[in-house]
């Protein structure tokens, strides 16, 4: 190969052809300038039809992507982790350039894909109405007809700044400014439209398929309620009508299944005005979180954890000691006691610091694994509040353990196993994904590297599939989350293990080793809940407020068919009661249809009617919510069954 020539002056000699090794197609041989897309299309198949973008040496870059020597490929997909983002981000430009085109005087914001779906942001010199939408989306479709070209172009950071604010976009501007000096400012040009992008995106628009606006919202400007308030528009995009469809009904069912909806329907609590973001547990609510906190417990107690219990407000040098101060105060509350600064507790930890620092331990005591059901108020603002999902008051089903280095390895494995067995109960599968140090965090190199390799080798150990997620960790260590996924497919940040080594070290906590020395104790924190809060709303949704038989509100319903066998039904009813089933009694002087359909309203899992037969027999009739109508059955019988039921959990067969 000859260095320096350009295949763009026309050297087409043997010496300018690159060898490119594309995945799973084998090695082809073009001159140096050809595209990605071009050399796709001559491997031919569906290869180049379902290309979105590629990965050339491993970084994704776009198909109109010069090739400047031998390289591999990879090719991107809609269905690969990068593919759906590039898709939609495109999408959003194509959004953005038709609000351009119908509103002139529209300064633009950001536009990123999100999880199935992207919006923009715009700053409109009058708010857009819902029914502006399908203009918007009329207008898409035009500039998708019209297949333009995405075209990539690079600028200095005075041409950037010159060029957006010749524009008007004051928002564009200030992005630039705050890039590093050193940042390469990359633009995306489609026929008159031009945004600052880093890209990358589809080869043109043509390459958009289907595409769909779902509503407005407001947003404040970066997140900051100070600064002006621009509307967001929502919009999703696939490659196929029928992925499309899909989508919509999933959605449709999210909306029937929204846990602010069933949270009123089924009276399981509410919010009010005097509380923002601070949920009203009801009596059904309670029920549901009551049998939730005694599983935890006796599986807790099983696992070898004992319970703690420490107090909301603390001082603030505990705050500072633990590193909250400086690196959490803008997400906690604050009050004064006796001239003191204190603050409400935003987690748990700090105060099992404390319960282990008022014990003396030998390595003999260790692992010491204290559980703790504790609250926590942390300071949201209003505009992410969203029912239970996001609360300024939750409980947290938090655990401490504290061990010895070489338990680390145990320790992590036993938790692991712990929230498992948690979600099998609950019908969930899930994701891992191990979370390393972030930009803001406390602790040497040495330390986040130890505990980062405890994690990834417990993980590697277990032969568990995950996933690096650079950065995300915990201000004082890294952790494995855990992500469901619910019945609509949608995934779930619940449960993580946090590998710790600062906090002991912050508050001095120490046992006595083998040698008679004082020695550091290593840490995990860890939750399987998560928020029990956020963990109920996702119960609410993934059930669709039909909880399974141990965790319903009301487990049976008692109807009898006329008023002459009300004596009976309270019979049925207190005998139930007796051994500890939830039972109502349905007494109203209503037909027996309308009392089963709103049975069936309230979800209650078991319909028990009673007539003149059942009463002679001593028997009841019985509709269960799903299978419907089950026949006569004794009274006893039903209890044996009803109760082996809510023993197992629902877990057997």
């Amino acid at each position: 190969m000859v260095e320096g020539h350009d295949m763009i002056n026309g050297d087409k000699g043997l010496d300018q052809m690159l060898k490119i090794e594309i995945e799973g197609r084998g090695r082809f041989e073009v001159p140096r300038g050809t595209t990605i897309a071009a050399l796709l299309e001559q491997a031919g198949g569906k290869i180049s039809r379902e290309a979105i973008a590629a990965k050339l040496n491993g970084s994704v870059v776009d198909l109109r992507t010069p090739l400047q020597d031998d390289a591999s490929i990879d090719v991107v997909t809609f269905d690969d982790e990068h593919g759906a983002e590039i898709y939609r981000h495109t999408a959003s430009h194509v959004m953005a350039q038709a609000v351009k085109n119908l509103y002139g005087d529209v300064r633009l914001g950001i536009g990123p894909a999100i999880e199935d779906g992207f919006y923009y942001d715009f700053h409109f010199v009058e708010p857009l109405g819902p029914e502006e939408l399908e203009k918007i989306e009329g207008e898409m479709q035009k500039i998708i007809k019209e297949d333009l070209p995405l075209e990539r172009t690079e600028m200095s950071r005075d041409a950037a700044l010159r060029f957006f604010g010749e524009q008007g976009e004051a928002y564009k501007v200030e992005l630039i400014q705050g890039l590093p000096d050193d940042a390469v400012i990359s633009c995306y040009g489609q026929g008159d439209f031009v945004d600052l992008c880093a890209g990358p995106h589809l080869a043109s628009t043509g390459r958009l398929k289907t595409v769909k606006l779902l509503n407005l919202a407001g947003a404040y400007w970066r997140g900051d309620e100070k600064r002006p308030m621009l509307q967001r528009i929502y919009g999703t995009a696939f490659p196929k009508k029928k992925m499309l469809d899909e989508y919509l009904a999933r959605m449709e069912e999210a909306k029937k299944r929204d846990h602010r909806k069933l949270g009123r329907e089924l009276d399981l609590f509410s919010f009010h005005e005097e509380g923002p973001g601070f949920p009203f547990y009801h009596p059904r609510g309670m029920v549901i979180r009551r049998e939730l906190e005694q599983f935890w417990r006796e599986e807790h107690r099983r696992a070898g954890y004992e319970e703690v219990q420490t107090p909301i407000i603390l001082n603030r040098s505990l705050w500072e000691q633990s590193g909250h101060w400086e690196h959490y105060q803008e997400n906690m509350y604050f009050t004064k006691i006796d001239e003191g600064d204190y603050a409400v507790k935003p987690m748990n930890c700090p105060g099992a610091m404390l319960v282990y620092k008022a014990g003396m331990y030998s390595y003999r005591d260790l692992p010491l694994r204290l559980a703790e059901m504790g609250q926590v108020h942390r300071h949201e603002k209003s505009g992410t509040l969203h029912g239970l999902m996001r609360v300024r008051s939750f409980t947290q089903d938090d655990a401490h353990i504290f061990m010895l280095p070489e338990q680390i390895e145990a320790e992590v494995d036993g938790v692991m196993e712990l929230v498992d067995k948690f979600y099998r109960v609950f019908g969930f599968t899930y994701n891992v994904e191990l979370s390393t140090k972030p930009e803001k965090s406390m602790g040497s190199e040495a330390m986040w590297s130890q505990a980062t390799g405890a994690l990834h080798a417990v993980l590697t150990k277990k032969g568990i599939n995950f996933k690096i997620n650079e950065g995300d960790g915990a201000f004082y260590g890294p952790k494995i989350d855990f992500h469901l996924r619910d019945s609509l497919g949608r995934t779930w940040q619940c449960g993580t293990i946090q590998l710790d080594f600062q906090m002991p070290e912050k508050f001095d906590l120490s046992y006595i080793g083998a040698d008679g020395q004082k020695h550091r104790p290593a840490m995990i924190h860890r939750v399987v809940y998560g928020a029990m809060e956020r963990f109920i709303a996702l119960l609410v949704e993934h059930y669709g407020g039909a909880f399974p038989l141990w965790l319903a509100p009301v487990q049976a319903v008692v109807i009898p068919i006329t008023e002459r066998q009300h004596g009976y039904a309270r019979e049925v009813q207190d005998s139930l009661q007796q051994e500890g089933i939830r039972v109502n009694l349905d007494d109203r002087s209503e037909k027996m249809g309308y009392k089963i359909r709103e049975a069936q309203l309230q979800k209650i899992p078991y319909m028990l009617v009673a007539g003149e037969k059942e009463e002679a027999a001593g028997s009841v009739a019985v509709r269960q919510r799903e299978t419907g109508d089950m026949g006569p059955m004794p009274l006893s019988e039903f209890q044996g069954k009803i109760k082996q039921e809510i023993i197992s959990r629902g877990l057997e067969g």
